[in-house]
């Protein structure tokens, strides 16, 4: 199941599930794993202007997904950053492709044109979920980071959700955060991986 992150119940799964990425991996260039309150109000941040998503499986929360500003300029209000982390047990499962479905529909409902995504160097995996959705490499940061004893190249990519609109026409306002289908905001996504 997908569903909206709530921030006192999701914290601290979330925090459990991303603290791999930041303490012994390089896909998060932070150095200290955020705890359980500090990711509910990234949760809260999130959702107030993108979305914030989670998917479930028997045992609880497996995966999260959120969206964010691209930039604080006004003129990037049409575009946003994206990122997905997964629990070491469902990778390759479709779990990703789940939550970026979601993810992704919220955002062109929303109003977004473009949606970018930072992959740190090398993760075949992350860049082929990216490219499976449609997004293409637009730049990469070279040494941008040092973590674990390296300098670090971050991939950049991008997905135009509106391919087809004007270059040269005024876009309408985004709109506010979406909410997935259902009563509550909830959605049984079908797993769609290859």
């Amino acid at each position: 199941m997908l569903r909206h992150a709530d921030p006192g119940r999701d914290g601290a799964a979330c925090a459990a599930i991303y603290r791999p990425y930041v303490e012994d991996g390089v896909a998060s260039f932070e150095l200290t794993a955020p705890d359980a309150g500090t990711m509910a109000a990234r949760i809260r941040t999130c959702a107030a202007s993108h979305a914030f998503l989670v998917a479930e499986r028997g045992r609880g929360v497996v995966g999260f997904a959120y969206a964010a500003a691209h930039r604080e300029r006004a003129a990037y209000r049409w575009s946003c950053d994206v990122s997905v982390y997964l629990d070491a047990a469902v990778h390759r499962q479709g779990v990703g492709r789940e939550l970026y479905t979601g993810l992704l529909s919220l955002l062109r409902r929303q109003g977004l044109y473009r949606v970018h995504a930072g992959i740190a160097l090398p993760n075949a995996a992350s860049v082929g979920l990216h490219e499976a959705f449609g997004f293409r490499p637009v730049g990469t940061y070279a040494g941008v980071g040092y973590k674990h004893g390296a300098w670090r190249d971050v991939l950049w990519l991008q997905l135009d959700l509106r391919p087809d609109a004007p270059r040269t026409a005024a876009p309408a306002e985004p709109l506010g955060p979406q909410r997935l289908p259902g009563p509550s905001g909830n959605s049984e996504v079908a797993d769609t991986s290859p």
